[in-house]
């Protein structure tokens, strides 16, 4: 079997997984990564993306409006601050997220910034196929 890490993944309402992961690819705020055993010790802001874990069931997809994650050699954290799993992500749902990062754009004071969110949104939902 493959190395693993430990795989961790929360958001404010609920912990949506805990399993050992070979690989967990993560929508860093400066650029994908991908986070194995022995990774060097890194903490990422997220951005909107989708989260791909690779385990012993397969890969397991999570849609996250942002957060943090914590990378260690032996695992990773991710604290999001909304997450979805993308199996349970429905259009109605996904146009809920996009209506808030558009509301939050309005009147966020870093312009540059919340049409970035917003666009990564558009991005993602893009990627996730809805």
């Amino acid at each position: 079997m493959a190395s693993s890490v430990q795989f961790d993944l929360v958001s404010p309402e609920r912990r949506l997984a805990s399993f050992p992961a070979t690989e967990v690819q993560i929508p860093g705020a400066d650029g994908d990564m991908t986070a194995m055993e022995g990774h060097a010790a890194t903490i990422t802001s997220l951005r909107p993306g989708v989260l791909k874990v690779v385990g012993a069931e397969g890969t397991k997809a999570y849609v996250v409006t942002g957060g943090f994650a914590e990378i260690s050699a032996t695992g990773v954290s991710v604290l999001a601050e909304q997450a979805v799993p993308l199996d349970e992500l429905t259009p109605a749902a996904l146009d809920a997220l996009v209506a808030d990062a558009c509301e939050a754009a309005a009147v966020n004071s870093d312009k540059d910034a919340a049409d970035k969110a917003v666009a990564d949104l558009y991005a993602m939902r893009a990627q996730a196929g809805i």
